[in-house]
């Protein structure tokens, strides 16, 4: 899962530079009010239009693999689905929401009521 993450990171940064790398097609306030950019490079523009697309389902599918594999639960080094901390975090007692190391309340034994005698 780390691999997937790591992976998704990189393809991120690639897919901002590809971004930045790209002409503006016109249109916005990319113009200007010249139409020198309108009709920019072809060639160029549809490599990186493409490998845009490319770049974002990549992210796309690999996000949804690390989801599915983080609800999962996915195994890890020692056959657990949970991690070392969480495994930690079960074994330390919870505090008490009294405070203070106070003992629960026990409930007291029924009250025996005894009939008033007439």
């Amino acid at each position: 899962m780390l691999f997937l993450i790591i992976l998704l990171i990189i393809i991120c940064v690639a897919l901002g530079l590809f971004v930045l790398i790209q002409n503006p097609k016109g249109g916005g306030l990319a113009t200007g009010g010249s139409g020198s950019n309108m009709f920019g490079v072809q060639r160029t523009g549809d490599v990186l239009e493409k490998g845009t697309w490319i770049l974002l389902t990549l992210i796309v599918v690999i996000s949804l693999a690390v989801t599915a594999i983080g609800k999962t639960g996915g195994k890890n080094a020692t056959g657990s689905g949970d991690s070392k901390i969480q495994e930690q975090l079960d074994k330390t007692p919870t505090p008490s929401p009294l405070g203070g190391g106070l003992k629960p309340a026990t409930t007291p034994p029924p009250a025996t009521q005894e009939k008033p005698k007439k």
